[in-house]
């Protein structure tokens, strides 16, 4: 400041209302001293403002994962890259950590929330029994919950941006009903988190409702290690499922070459379906069905309604698209009950 009172021939405190957007300067003046801010390279120090009451510039996201699944997790990559459009637009920082569960998470935004480390936070992976949400409100700390659902409102203070997993869920088994599949195995990933739960809770509405009584769902870890192993596991069964469902692209791909190694052509002796349809999907042979959606688009709309509540609006919830089936050549209608089928 003093280089730049200087520079500009005016006092500090004039450098400080002119920088800090205050009245009490011309706006000569304050035209002035940010030519010279900018000649000098100044930028606001997040630190200082920290302490002054003014925010950290800075918004955080804590993922309670195991961090070997995140790397090729295509959703989060994506996801971070809608967010991050809209952030650096408010040239806003992110700040990201990757935690072994919910407890060290709530750790987190206790620490963040103490240190004035960040302005608000997005939420992934809503739990069933979440305590992040209430400890959000005590905190008075914003925040927006990325995959909830207006049945699970969070804290009055958090916004929410949900897609209907249970629509999507209803809309594959609906399908590979017509195209007469009667055994159904859903991969699913983490037990525990909301949309793992609305999308098992989704299968078995829809297998009742359609009279479907061999349909079920087994829990990972989102792995291909997991999906492959789970995929050789029910195909090595007595009753084989003809359709396969899985909650993310990695462990489609990994269930693929697993039926594979066990001698089942895909889709003549299984149809396999992947959740969030990526590159990865069309790189596998056959090209994979998946439910496909704007993830990029989902987390533009996350971060905008952070910086809607850091600018004091109002909370509020969210929907997103419904995530679409793109059939390709992973699945197929049943063939006739010969041979191992």
């Amino acid at each position: 400041m003093k280089d730049i009172a200087r520079r500009a021939g005016v006092s500090e405190s004039a450098v400080s209302f002119a920088l800090n957007d205050r009245p009490g300067v011309s706006e000569v003046t304050r035209d002035r001293v940010r030519r010279v801010a900018e000649q000098l390279g100044w930028r606001p120090s997040t630190a200082a403002r920290a302490l002054s009451g003014e925010g950290a510039a800075t918004v955080g996201l804590v993922v309670a994962r195991p961090a070997g699944t995140l790397g090729v997790d295509s959703f989060f990559l994506q996801l971070i890259s809608g967010i991050q459009e809209v952030l650096s637009e408010r040239h806003l920082g992110l700040l990201f950590q990757v935690v072994e569960d919910v407890d060290a998470e709530c750790a987190v935004y206790r620490r963040w929330w103490a240190e004035h480390r960040v302005d608000g936070v997005l939420v992934v992976d809503p739990r069933t029994d979440d305590p992040r949400p209430a400890l959000l409100d005590e905190l008075g700390l914003p925040g927006v919950v990325i995959g909830g659902a207006p049945e699970e409102p969070p804290a009055p203070g958090l916004s929410a941006v949900w897609a209907d997993d249970a629509g999507a869920m209803a809309s594959v088994v609906g399908r590979l009903h017509a195209l007469g599949h009667r055994r159904i195995v859903h991969i699913a990933g983490l037990p525990g988190l909301a949309h793992t739960e609305r999308r098992i809770r989704s299968l078995r509405a829809e297998a009742g409702r359609l009279g479907l009584t061999e349909v079920r769902s087994v829990t990972t870890d989102y792995s291909d290690a997991e999906g492959a192993a789970v995929t050789r596991g029910v195909l090595s069964g007595d009753a084989p499922p003809t359709a396969l469902v899985y909650d993310n692209d990695v462990m489609a791909v990994a269930g693929v070459a697993a039926a594979t190694g066990l001698g089942c052509a895909v889709p003549r002796d299984v149809s396999i379906v992947a959740w969030e349809d990526s590159a990865l999907c069309r790189l596998v042979d056959p090209w994979l069905a998946a439910l496909s959606r704007d993830t990029v688009s989902f987390g533009r709309s996350a971060a905008g309604e952070l910086t809607a509540l850091l600018d004091g609006g109002t909370a509020r919830t969210v929907r997103v698209p419904v995530p679409e089936l793109i059939e390709r050549a992973s699945i197929g209608p049943v063939r006739p009950a010969t041979g191992r089928r």
